[in-house]
């Protein structure tokens, strides 16, 4: 039996014209790991909360069809009751998050149910380690980063083992070793536990390899159901945005798409196509005489803890757009807020040149009206692509993760009296669609001021920066150009890179195939 099945469900939130589901009809098997694409705003999430129950009982509005979750009809069970059959990880953790510290949060599901406090303990213990968190567990939980609360939040859906899970970007703010570690954790989970998964996820390039099934929505409706490889050729053909930078590199080149490094690299070695080659050299970055800001042995040190920040020294020019890397807990978020003034370093100094805005992780926090248009001016909302006035109409916490992500930058970047220096965003690309990453990173190369970005995503640094800085421990250990940086290791890699090892400095689908299509003609 289908642990999950939607049969011909519409739905429409309360006061919306348009439907956000429309005559979805779909079936999920136990053990089987579903990836679900689509654009922001094409009814993802909103699909998953019909599939946990929040829509119709929660959200309200007008709901039709039928949504079975482990034999249970949503329309006669609420999410409570759902809750013990599907585990759910939504796009904010911030807001899922309500124990004060993460043994406490982790062990809440399974007190609820009534568990022994052995069995309590034993299963706080195993998610823990399966996550990588257990250095986290008497932490509290408003001292951790966004991965690492995003992995709490995770341990607090899964330790229960439910039939069914289902995750809103799981690795959005995830670095890339922990988000390709927390997806194999779910292939996992359902080819050992016969855990029915569902996952929506715009860096599809993470998850297809392990995927069994990929779903893409437009416009509220589902468009393709296949294997991961029959859909990869669709989107090149059909959907050019959803397809990853692997299949974009075979598809230019001629050949069939493929989901996955290793299968890429195949791919192109049965054409005879593969060329690896050393990252190259390392090279100075040649920056704007004017600085931006400066830091000057600048530490952030705990009281009783460790040192967020280890003696950085670094400047930014004017203008010069730089992308901020490294795992979980490394610094970005404390040095992002060192840099807007938010923190003062306990040694060391920082020199700024004006004005510095900050856009923080969570986006929610920036949203306090009731319509878009009371948020922002309607230069800022155009700006970032918000300018229709039928959106400029809408409540802001009814928008897409990526919709509201750029409704708070316009709200940032909003202060005609002072211009900024330096903008500085922290993982801005979370829950945005590649057409609305490549249109953030457009804007950020049209604004005057110097752009500082935190981002675990280095194909959204390949396309917007001229400079990446790597930081490990709380200090930078490398610095240099996106063709030095994002070739040079395994994990902080664009997938072209990864695929050519490095060859040629190539870090997009294009250069790949400019690189590989010289070669050719070369060795012809």
């Amino acid at each position: 039996m289908s642990v999950l099945v939607l049969d011909r469900v519409t739905y429409t939130y309360p006061g919306a014209s348009t439907p956000a589901l429309v005559d979805v009809s779909l079936e999920v098997a136990p053990g089987e790991l579903v990836v679900l694409a689509g654009g922001s705003g094409s009814g993802k999430s909103t699909l998953l909360r019909a599939a946990n129950g929040l829509v119709p009982h929660f959200h309200g509005g007008v709901f039709a069809g039928r949504a079975i979750v482990a034999g249970m009809d949503t329309r006669e069970h609420g999410p409570g009751e759902l809750a013990a059959a599907a585990g759910t990880l939504f796009q904010d953790p911030e807001t899922q998050v309500v124990m004060g510290t993460v043994r406490a949060e982790l062990a809440l599901p399974l007190e609820n149910r009534g568990e022994a406090a052995p069995a309590v303990a034993r299963g706080v213990e195993e998610v823990a380690l399966a996550l990588g968190i257990a250095n986290l567990l008497d932490r509290p939980t408003d001292e951790l980063s966004g991965g690492e609360l995003q992995r709490v939040a995770l341990g607090a859906a899964l330790v229960g083992r439910p039939q069914l899970i289902l995750l809103d970007e799981p690795t959005s703010q995830l670095d890339p070793v922990a988000g390709d570690e927390l997806i194999a954790l779910l292939r996992r989970l359902s080819e050992d536990f016969d855990t029915a998964i569902v996952l929506a996820e715009h860096r599809l390039e993470r998850c297809l390899p392990f995927a069994d099934r990929a779903i893409a929505m437009r416009g509220g409706s589902v468009v393709c159901d296949a294997s991961p490889t029959d859909f990869l050729a669709w989107a090149c053909a059909e959907a050019h945005e959803l397809a990853t930078p692997g299949a974009r590199l075979l598809f230019g080149l001629g050949a069939a798409p493929a989901a996955g490094v290793k299968a890429a690299r195949s791919a192109l070695r049965s054409r005879g196509l593969l060329i690896t080659g050393p990252a190259p050299p390392a090279s100075e970055v040649r920056r704007s005489g004017r600085e931006a800001i400066r830091f000057d042995r600048v530490w952030h040190e705990l009281d009783r803890g460790p040192a967020i920040l280890r003696g950085v020294s670094l400047s930014i020019g004017a203008g010069e757009r730089v992308a901020l890397m490294g795992r979980n807990g490394a610094g970005k978020s404390t040095l992002l807020r060192h840099t807007a003034g938010l923190m003062r370093p306990t040694r060391g100094k920082i020199e700024r040149a004006g004005r510095v805005a900050l856009l923080l992780q969570n986006p929610t926090d920036y949203l306090v009206h009731d319509r878009v248009q009371q948020e922002a001016s309607a230069g800022a909302l155009t700006t970032v692509g918000l300018g229709d006035r039928a959106f400029r109409e809408r409540h802001p916490r009814e928008l897409s993760g990526g919709e509201k992500q750029r409704l708070a930058l316009a709200i940032v970047l909003d202060d005609p009296q002072r211009e900024a220096v330096l903008v500085c965003l922290d993982e801005p690309t979370r829950g945005m669609d590649r057409r609305r990453k490549d249109e953030l990173a457009a804007l950020l190369c049209e604004l005057d001021a110097a752009v500082l970005v935190a981002t675990h995503d280095p194909e959204f640094a390949a396309t917007f920066a001229q400079r990446v800085i790597l930081l490990a421990d709380g200090a930078p250990i490398a610095d240099g150009s996106p063709s030095e940086v994002l070739t040079g290791g395994t994990y902080f890699a664009t997938e072209t890179a990864r695929i050519l090892g490095g060859a040629g400095g190539a870090l997009r689908p294009e250069d790949g195939v400019a690189l590989l299509t010289a070669v050719s003609k070369v060795e012809a």
